[in-house]
């Protein structure tokens, strides 16, 4: 017979201080018992395996030590002996979706009566509290409100929407938290080194994200792991062992759409395939990427980051090749793609169609180089200096920051009203130079288009190519308000591709208004009388 234990079993906080990112509880309750504050029902709430029972647990057992350190359990005294050993009668637990009847609470209610066999106070651990029925919450209120002095109850529940608030208002309330990546990360470390297994710090990210701030399930997969690989662990097989996406694939795009490699979206594609990833996790993974990226960008440090050290800098490295207008639009479009992807009848093609386009982005650097030359305030010397290298660097020597464009948004055009829709869409392409918010969105997507027609509230702009319509159909709202902002009315903006003649939607236009004057004239009342008084027939 076997006697491993499984590391969330035998890692298990016994203390307080053991707990780990909950120290805004942990805190709290060991005021309350160095205060003599204890309240009679609490109520643990948050995330499944983030420490809610373990809290419940250390709480009950602190409460009956008969040798209290501070606010810490001795360990060492006949209570807490029994606790460790499960045989200590004055702490019940019970688990809520078992015993969730109307006649369970009656029977829990009954025992409340009795004073605790040993220690100070006799607690009732009622884990899962959400599933008990509306009747045995109900059984239950009056025994919450009034307890005997040396009664104390403690629910845990990771969906508190369901329990009555009749309930909650009778608890202090106590909200967990997700624990944090680099604190999953020590405490696996911990383990590691407890255990004698070598792990490196990019395989613990990798399992530490996978738990997606749970300890427990950051603990399982770390046994998962252990299993498998033995005392080595090694970064390849935990990938293929828990069937994650690497992120040296998402550093891989960012590289392609850099260097204008389209190839890469095909590679991608069928890596995705024969490893049996969700073509969906991927764009996912990479807007998470996307949002590293942004972070660094935005910030200019990798503090905020939840990812291995290896990557962070990677990260600042490729942060001065992007703008983030550049990183906006990329994550607006995968968003957008990601939606359509749900009713596409193939996933693949989709899929590498989003990826060649976004290889296709323009650097919207251009556009800032020529907003620099035409700000009149500028020297001569911000005109020249660019917003960011054209020229590919290598990924392991940064280039330079992105200068300040504060400057050139300083004075924007005011709105000047006009019925001419042309002069309207001239405003509105000046107010995208000027406005930073604009810009932002925009970027020079709006160079080489035109305004073909304008007919019954509808405005047809005519772009250059399928992959602009893609681009400016996303901001079509937004358009469609700088519109009214200059019109005064309202407008609904369409895109079409170059290449369609003007003069085949003005055909389009006559046969609408024709077709509509001979539906007008079919049903005309006087025609009908002429037709049948006189017995002739209509020929044209």
């Amino acid at each position: 017979m076997s006697s491993f234990t499984v590391s969330a079993r035998k890692y298990r906080p016994l203390k307080f201080s053991e707990v780990v990112g909950q120290e805004h509880i942990t805190s709290t309750l060991k005021n309350a018992i160095t205060l003599g504050r204890v309240a009679h029902a609490y109520l643990f709430t948050g995330p499944r395996g983030v420490g809610k029972t373990t809290t419940a647990r250390i709480l009950a057992k602190t409460l009956n030590c008969e040798n209290l350190q501070g606010s810490e359990p001795c360990d060492s005294c006949r209570s807490c002996e029994n606790f460790k050993t499960s045989q200590y009668v004055d702490v019940i637990e019970i688990d809520a979706a078992s015993n969730r009847g109307i006649d369970d609470v009656r029977t829990l209610r009954d025992s409340v009566k009795f004073a605790p066999t040993y220690g100070k106070y006799k607690v009732y651990i009622i884990d899962e509290v959400h599933m008990l029925t509306k009747e045995s919450f109900n059984a239950f209120l009056k025994t919450l409100e009034e307890p005997p002095p040396n009664i104390i109850f403690i629910f845990a529940t990771t969906e508190i929407q369901k329990v009555p608030i009749t309930i909650v208002s009778r608890c202090q309330r106590y909200d967990f938290r997700r624990i944090k990546v680099d604190v999953i990360k020590e405490q696996l470390r911990f383990i590691a080194n407890s255990e004698e297994v070598s792990i490196d710090d990019k395989t613990l990210t990798l399992i530490a994200r996978r738990a997606e701030g749970g300890l427990r399930d950051a603990e399982s997969f770390f046994d998962q792991t252990v299993a498998f690989c033995g005392k080595i662990v090694d970064y390849n097989t935990v990938i293929s062992l828990l069937n994650l996406i690497d992120d040296q694939s998402y550093f891989k795009l960012t590289r392609a759409i850099l260097d204008k490699e389209y190839k890469v979206a095909f590679e991608l594609s069928d890596e995705v395939y024969k490893h049996g990833w969700s073509f969906n996790d991927f764009l996912e993974g990479y807007i998470e990427h996307l949002r590293n990226l942004l972070t660094v960008t935005a910030t200019g440090s990798d503090l905020l980051l939840e990812t291995a050290d290896e990557y962070k800098s990677f990260y600042k490295t490729y942060a001065s090749r992007f703008s983030e207008g550049d990183i906006l639009r990329m994550i607006s479009f995968i968003t957008k793609a990601l939606y359509e992807m749900k009713s596409s009848q193939n996933h693949r093609i989709k899929f590498e169609m989003t990826l060649s386009f976004l290889i296709s982005l323009e650097n919207s650097s251009r556009i800032s180089e020529l907003i620099n030359q035409l700000d009149p305030s500028a020297t001569e010397g911000e005109k020249k200096k660019p917003i960011a290298e054209k020229k590919p660097e290598p990924v392991d020597e940064p280039v330079p920051q992105a200068i300040s464009e504060k400057k050139v948004f300083e004075d924007k055009p005011e709105i000047e009203q006009t019925a001419d829709i042309h002069f309207a869409y001239e405003q509105i392409r000046k107010r995208v130079v000027y406005d930073k918010s604009l810009h932002l969105a925009f970027g020079d997507s709006l160079s080489g288009t035109r305004i073909r027609s304008e007919f019954r509230g509808e405005i047809d702009i005519e772009v250059p190519d399928f992959h602009r319509r893609e681009m400016l159909q996303g901001l079509e709202g937004m358009l469609s308000t700088e519109f009214g902002k200059v019109t005064g009315k309202e407008y609904r903006v369409l895109f079409s591709i170059a290449g369609r003649m003007a003069e085949e939607k003005s055909a389009d236009i006559e046969t609408y208004i024709t077709n509509s004057a001979a539906s007008q004239m079919k049903n005309d009342p006087y025609e009908k009388a002429i037709v049948e008084i006189l017995g002739g027939e209509k020929i044209a």
